[in-house]
């Protein structure tokens, strides 16, 4: 079983990448809802946070673990590691190495939370990926937020998006990392802003592809266990709501709450 977490609804996108890539695994997804969300949140919180649902994932029989999120990766991925040496454990990076390596105009851009953005591990990315490269990041506070709240058709959500991306564009990025797992669901907003301008880049797909290298065939049921620590109907009403309501018709029951 591969549990994938997240600190709220960001990670379905790349737990629908990761069943894409093995659709027989059993997979169980955890949505840290109580604490939604980690942007704002000191380190030590999130460390804190992914520790007790990296525990609680292995003790209900996951073999391999999928941090979600890229504040908690950033936070707390080495540590996770150190504290379950037996079980694999796939982080979520901005993709600035392949944005870096497609650039044309040499310049990108970064979307990320306020916790990533000033983070050591973007900053070593930055350093060991894009040199020669001038990087942009550009913290969004809120934007997950809004997600969870599935504002996604919200105008002054539209204008707050374009806001932020259009002097990007404009000052010449040509590649848009997406520095956070929400704002995949951000993509129908964000292709108008950069269309014929600019490419998106998102990792769900490469980490799709790196769980599938790390477990093989991944024999089992196709059966997904969805698990939140608050408001499990949220997590259960998002699927079809986000796209996703293939990945809803694998599910073993309805979304439970965890207590963690």
């Amino acid at each position: 079983m591969i549990g994938v977490f997240d600190s709220g609804l960001g990670g379905l996108s790349v737990l629908a990448a990761v069943a894409r890539a093995l659709p027989t695994a059993d997979l169980v997804y955890l949505a840290d809802t109580a604490h939604v969300p980690y942007g704002p949140k000191e380190d030590g919180f999130v460390r804190g946070r992914v520790l007790a649902i990296g525990d609680h994932l292995v003790a209900a029989g996951c073999r391999l673990l999928v941090v979600a999120c890229n504040t908690a990766t950033a936070a707390a991925v080495t540590e996770l590691r150190q504290r379950h040496p037996d079980v694999p454990v796939v982080g979520v990076e901005p993709g600035v190495k392949p944005a870096a390596a497609a650039s044309r105009t040499r310049h990108i851009a970064v979307l990320a939370t306020e916790a990533t953005a000033r983070s050591e591990r973007l900053a070593r990315l930055v350093r060991e990926h894009a040199n020669g490269v001038k990087v942009t990041i550009r913290p969004c506070p809120g934007w997950a937020t809004r997600v969870e709240m599935l504002h996604l058709g919200d105008p002054a959500f539209g204008s707050e998006i374009a806001a932020a991306v259009a002097p990007l564009v404009d000052a010449g990025a040509d590649r848009l990392v997406l520095g956070c797992t929400h704002y995949s669901f951000l993509v129908p907003m964000l292709l108008p802003l950069v269309s014929g301008r600019a490419e998106l880049v998102d990792v769900a797909d490469a980490v799709g592809r790196q769980v599938r290298r790390l477990t093989g065939a991944a024999a089992g049921s196709g059966r997904l266990r969805l698990l939140a620590t608050a408001h499990a109907e949220r997590l259960q009403a998002a699927l079809p709501a986000l796209g996703l309501t293939w990945l809803a018709e694998h599910a073993s029951g309805p979304a439970q709450r965890a207590a963690i």
